[in-house]
């Protein structure tokens, strides 16, 4: 039996793009300006509860999305699909499971995360302007984002106030860097997915990062960004923590979580990658097949 794939999206529509034929900044094809401002997909409604495919392949079946149109362009010119991951630790593990699972005749899956960073630690190193120096003005197909492991802790805020973990003040400025950090990826074009945290080891562990989880998916279903709730693919048949599960294929007991009870083995990453490895792939394959590129 396959493993079950998560997306929380709106439960009315998933805004994905500019529906064809709207005249809002279609007419890349190119760099990305960095002098843009932030960018907010706007809407291409297509019904959240759809039992023909996930939300954007279906909408890049109809639309003309700015993503899509910067997919348009890379499989046009005949380049690679270019997939950049950013997170933190879970981000490299992110980066490992797709790059095993997106062809490499195809996709070229780029690694941005680095370990031990955080929206809650600027002061250490400033995700926005470390990324937006990091991918510089080149544009991206999809990107992919894995953050939170690190956030379980206060906050100094840009004006160098302090806010504890969860507090009013730290979901505010949580979500200004958030905003602003979805938007640079936008700026670029990019198809944004972000990937969930799953359930922790030690109980107080799991809920300060479930509450976290669950604030960051509030948050992208408010930014139109599908978040992938990696927790149901990575706990046992009650919901909790398991270090072993069976193998959906052989049945065989199978290791996915490492030694410190927080981050998941080289199989795990594989496994809460595949879904999303698949739904990548098909959102590439409903554009290549309107557009009609090889």
């Amino acid at each position: 039996m396959p493993l079950p794939f998560v997306i929380m999206d709106r439960s009315a529509v998933l805004l994905l793009g500019v529906c064809a034929g709207a005249a809002i900044g279609l007419g890349f094809v190119g760099h990305a300006g960095s002098g843009a401002p932030e960018v907010k997909a706007p809407v291409c409604a297509i019904p959240a509860k759809t039992n023909v495919a996930p939300p954007e392949v279906a909408a890049a079946r109809l639309c003309g999305s700015v993503p899509q149109k910067q997919l348009i362009a890379t499989l046009r010119q005949g380049r690679p699909v270019r997939v950049a991951v950013f997170g933190d630790s879970y981000g490299d593990g992110v980066w490992s499971g797709l790059q095993r699972q997106l062809p490499r005749a195809s996709f070229e899956v780029v690694k941005y995360s680095q370990p031990a960073t955080g929206f809650t630690r600027y002061k250490r190193l400033n995700i926005e302007a470390h990324t937006a120096e990091q991918i510089g003005p080149d544009p991206i197909d999809v990107a992919v984002v894995s953050f939170g492991a690190n956030d379980v802790q206060g906050i100094i805020t840009d004006e160098g106030k302090y806010g504890p973990m969860l507090g009013e003040r730290w979901k505010a400025q949580i979500a200004t860097r958030i905003d602003r950090f979805v938007g640079l990826l936008r700026r670029h074009h990019a198809m944004v997915y972000w990937v969930g945290l799953p359930r922790m080891r030690e109980a107080q562990t799991d809920s300060d990062m479930g509450a976290i989880n669950d604030f960051y998916a509030s948050e992208m279903a408010r930014l139109d960004v599908p978040f992938v709730d990696t927790r149901p693919l990575a706990s046992d048949k009650n919901g909790q923590y398991a270090a072993y599960l069976p193998d959906p294929k052989t049945g065989e007991r199978t290791l996915i979580r490492e030694g410190d009870g927080i981050h998941m083995s080289m199989t795990g990453y594989l496994w809460i990658t595949k879904g999303l490895a698949a739904r990548i792939r098909d959102y590439v394959d409903a554009t290549r097949a309107i557009d009609g590129a090889p």
